[in-house]
């Protein structure tokens, strides 16, 4: 396998990289957890790789407290983003996405940016963010900045909307009303418990003010559809109720609103009625004590 590899340091030597390669066929690289299997499945000697591994900027390799949330540089890696006790205390669905992608070996150099673009309706960090309903921040090769909802930014199974001159610099999660209690977590159901997609995932993240009163619900689905997907409806069902005392009743009525969103395949891991199955289980219980 053989590939030219270009390593900038900052990120004006990125863009410069991206805009003189226009013309040929180059990926990104950064944990190279996904890439090089790619890469070993399908060779490509006229391939030009940037390495990411190498970018200095804070904008991309730190997690940062902003006025309205949390910035995280897709160069972050999931090792770091278990870690963050920032992170624990505000978004634990993410921290515990992190903490289930694969292996610890892997969580060391894997990278949300990648977990994202590789755009697998698997991927487990990915699939927090919906959740927390981030936003992408995405730079072009002439520095121009645009900003998109992360439930924009999947096309379809690993295609995503970004051109050919972009590329994905941050994600920021918006603050949570500290007056909130938060319930945050992410379910994942797999065949076994290390390096495994995901069967069925779904990150929930849930805020209810002082009286069990939900007044935020983003809840997320991993693998049941050709994109993770934000169950919107059943989000809105959700407001408004009692987190701590919802009846049988309203428990069934928000897991049939999920499976709404589930359109899963069959495949060597799982059918897709027992897909089906699992997730309105894991719907339920998010409400279980």
């Amino acid at each position: 396998m053989k590939f030219n590899v270009v390593s900038p340091e900052n990120t004006k030597e990125l863009l410069e990289l991206i805009s003189v390669n226009q013309d040929r066929y180059f990926r990104f690289g950064a944990g190279y957890t996904d890439l090089l299997i790619e890469l070993k499945k399908q060779p490509d000697e006229d391939l030009t790789v940037i390495n990411l591994a190498q970018l200095t900027d804070d904008i991309f390799t730190a997690i940062s407290k902003i006025a309205d949330g949390f910035r995280i540089g897709s160069l972050v890696t999931a090792k770091r983003i278990s870690l963050s006790k920032d992170l624990q205390s505000n978004y634990s669905v993410l921290t515990e996405a992190a903490k289930k992608l694969a292996s610890g070996q892997v969580r060391q150099v894997a990278t949300i940016g990648g977990n994202i673009c590789t755009a697998s309706p698997a991927g487990d960090m990915a699939c927090a963010l919906v959740a927390l309903q981030a936003n992408c921040e995405i730079l072009n090769s002439n520095g121009t900045l645009r900003i998109i909802p992360i439930t924009d930014f999947f096309t379809g199974v690993r295609t995503t909307v970004l051109q050919k001159d972009e590329v994905l610099r941050s994600i920021v999660i918006p603050s949570n009303n500290r007056k909130n209690k938060i319930y945050s977590n992410f379910i994942k159901i797999g065949t076994r418990r290390a390096m495994e997609c995901s069967i069925v995932s779904l990150a929930y993240h849930i805020l209810t003010d002082e009286k069990s009163i939900i007044t935020h619900a983003g809840i997320a689905l991993g693998s049941v559809a050709p994109t993770i997907m934000l169950a919107k409806s059943a989000c809105d069902y959700l407001l408004g109720k009692s987190f701590s005392s919802l009846n049988p009743s309203e428990i069934k009525e928000f897991s049939q609103k999920i499976l709404e969103y589930a359109s899963p395949i069959s495949d060597i891991r799982a059918s897709a009625w027992y897909r089906t199955e699992v997730l309105g289980n894991v719907a339920k219980s998010i409400f279980e004590n």
